[in-house]
């Protein structure tokens, strides 16, 4: 559909001073599709269900993801290098928090009528989410990557349960924590559906 000729058709309308015609004709053809804001916040189990459904591949460009506890204990590990802002100022944050933290999408934008569901929640990072936005992939022209395998790439998270269990310090930081608790019950329920390969 050529939404420069809708709009045409309705202007050629208005034209001919037939504004209910123009009404009609817009909301049939594009009309405004009303979204409340929901607040969507997910747990660290949804989120690791979802990084290990998609391989810990960024679905809008394919790269490589690394698990997020990882990312964090490379923080905790190398202040000066790997800086983290609590807010995520891009001015005072590693590129790595960016650039290679998995976050879940919605592949169709819960704005443009996408639901908040599984089946519409794929895996990418911080900067193509934020690219995105409400766009659809098709608009900015994107195009969705197969997701990866967790035998060919797994976001790093052997080293992640291997480091927590090293030092067992880690495990102080809720942060760390929270994301172990999350990847070790997605991974148990991998595991029970025989998915982990």
């Amino acid at each position: 559909m050529d939404k420069a000729l809708l709009i045409k058709n309705i202007c050629r309308l208005l034209k001919d001073g037939k504004r209910q015609d123009c009404i009609d004709f817009a909301n049939k053809k594009y009309p405004f599709i009303e979204n409340l804001p929901q607040k969507r916040q997910y747990s660290k189990y949804q989120m690791c269900k979802v990084f290990l459904n998609d391989g810990f591949i960024d679905r809008y460009s394919g790269d490589k993801l690394i698990f997020p506890g990882l990312i964090k204990i490379l923080t905790i590990e190398f202040p000066d290098i790997f800086k983290y802002h609590r807010n995520w100022k891009m001015s005072e944050t590693h590129m790595i928090y960016w650039e290679l933290f998995p976050t879940i999408d919605h592949l169709i934008p819960i704005a443009r009528g996408g639901q908040d569901s599984e089946d519409n929640w794929i895996t990418t990072s911080m900067i193509r989410n934020s690219a995105k936005s409400n766009w659809t992939i098709e608009e900015i022209g994107w195009k969705l990557h197969d997701k990866g395998q967790l035998n060919n790439w797994d976001g790093l998270i052997n080293y992640f349960i291997d480091l927590t269990n090293i030092n067992q310090d880690y495990a102080k930081d809720n942060y760390v924590k929270d994301w172990k608790t999350g990847l070790l019950k997605a991974m148990d329920e991998l595991n029970k559906l025989g998915k982990n390969k």
